[in-house]
């Protein structure tokens, strides 16, 4: 008799686990559906707002981009059935709004198709999607990445170095982070060292766990570690130190240290990582304020930017004191799309999209786009928290930190919680080389997901 109850709990068992997949594949259809409506009557209210009329055209376009969307969640249905559902919906909404937002400050600055960000933002955002849906073809098991973890850390600093080379730099821009193929084509190759240095920094932690967690002083009610185990944090400190003075770049420099020490305090769950972490970033600002011109000139704008005396109005004060007077003039509700004066803020399709999605979408609409990045984090880190490898936890947790960081850095650079650095919002902001870098972390991310739920209990390490 127990042996047929048994049996019969086995087969609803498997009958589950057969629905499971096509539930959470119908589910994510749904909100994509959703996330393609949305970005759709974004693109149709900036037209009306702006210019009182629909461009047939646009909205062509735009339902290109929604086909290439559901062509990955149809590639999912194939080949990753039991990939989060969540994911891919929330960074294609992301998308559309920026398009759209871009969009609206491309009408506003009278640019032609051909010189317009938005039109080169559809292009990236499709090269974007293409690349994602190679990654999940490509890529049938992630754990195959383990293997080439000291590949990946050397790529990702060879990635980091080609400004360098001749020939490849962007002489007049502001900071040394800019390589360009033959005047035609520019990226920045440090969103794609970003990656890198994530799998690069998951594999090794896997293979140094046991020393980091075993090993060490206890005091002051923490495990302190000893030098041996210290000496990457160090090295990855000097390293980050070195791309801000060298490449006068603050915010990839800060981004690449802080995805380091989260994912180590991941790993290895001691509070004492975290310290030594914060204790460096303390001190490496410190020694760059001193320093560092340009370094000093940004927390003289972030601490006194009212100040006359300390701050140019008309000068380095102008573009965030621009920024802040678009979000008030927003207020809760927003102006509307294409109602506001978004433009007149420098770089407010990039650098400053944050805020002028604030004056046209309100309080509440900028609150509602950060809980899309809440939501989209915190699934990262639940497929982290659900892998039974430790490799799989660390990268998928090291990337949804990274997304976590950007927007931190970024909308707390805007609105005066930080100084301002050069990053770009996550899949909102005007970049070809960023939209690519988040679309392939999108893609890790599905894929690392499908895995867990697939495999059993497997311990790598």
């Amino acid at each position: 008799m127990s042996t047929d109850v048994n049996a019969d709990t086995s087969v609803i068992t498997a009958l589950k686990r057969l629905r499971l997949p096509q539930t959470q594949r119908n589910r994510e259809f749904w909100l994509l559906l959703f996330a393609c409506a949305i970005s759709g009557a974004s693109l149709t209210l900036v037209q009306l707002g702006a210019l009182g009329l629909i461009d047939p055209v646009v909205l062509a376009i735009g339902g290109g981009l929604a086909v290439l969307a559901f062509a990955l969640h149809i590639v999912l249905r194939l080949v990753a059935s039991d990939a989060d559902p969540f994911v891919l919906p929330i960074a294609t909404l992301l998308t559309g709004l920026g398009i759209s937002m871009i969009y609206r400050i491309d009408i506003a600055k009278h640019l032609t198709a051909w010189d317009a960000y938005s039109t080169k933002q559809l292009a990236w955002t499709a090269i974007s999607l293409a690349g994602a849906i190679t990654v999940v073809l490509l890529l049938r098991n992630y754990r195959v990445l383990f293997r080439y973890t000291y590949i990946f850390g050397l790529v990702g600093i060879l990635l980091l170095l080609l400004p360098f080379v001749p020939g490849l730099r962007i002489d007049d821009a502001n900071a040394a982070v800019w390589v360009s193929l033959g005047g035609a084509f520019a990226f920045q190759p440090g969103e794609l060292a970003k990656i890198s240095l994530a799998l690069f920094f998951a594999g090794y932690l896997v293979r140094t766990r046991e020393s980091l967690t075993s090993v060490g002083t206890r005091f002051l009610g923490m495990t302190w570690p000893r030098m041996r185990e210290l000496g990457p944090v160090l090295v990855v400190w000097v390293i980050s130190l070195g791309i801000i003075v060298l490449q006068r770049d603050l915010g990839t420099g800060t981004l690449i240290f802080g995805m380091f020490v989260a994912m180590l305090y991941v790993a290895t769950g001691k509070t004492s990582w975290v310290v030594i972490g914060l204790t460096l970033v303390v001190a490496g600002v410190a020694l760059a304020t001193q320093i560092l011109s340009y370094v000093r000139g940004r927390f003289i704008n972030w601490l006194f930017l009212f100040d006359p005396n300390q701050v140019d109005p008309d000068g380095a004060g102008y573009q965030p004191m621009q920024g802040l007077f678009g979000l008030a003039h927003g207020g809760l509700m927003g102006t509307g799309w294409g109602q506001g004066r978004p433009e007149v803020t420098p770089l407010a399709h990039s650098d400053y999209i944050i805020t002028s999605l604030g004056e046209e979408l309100g309080l509440i609409g900028l609150f509602a786009i950060l809980c899309l990045y809440m939501v989209f984090v915190s699934r990262g880190v639940r497929i982290g928290l659900a892998g039974q490898d430790d490799f799989g936890k660390l990268l998928a947790t090291g990337l949804s930190f990274t997304i976590a960081l950007q927007v931190f850095i970024m909308v707390g650079g805007v609105t005066r919680v930080i100084p301002l650095t050069g990053l770009t919002t996550p899949f909102l902001a005007a970049g070809g080389s960023s939209l690519v870098a988040n679309w392939i972390i999108v893609a890790l991310l599905l894929r690392i997901s499908d895995g867990v739920r697939r495999q059993p209990r497997v311990v790598i390490g």
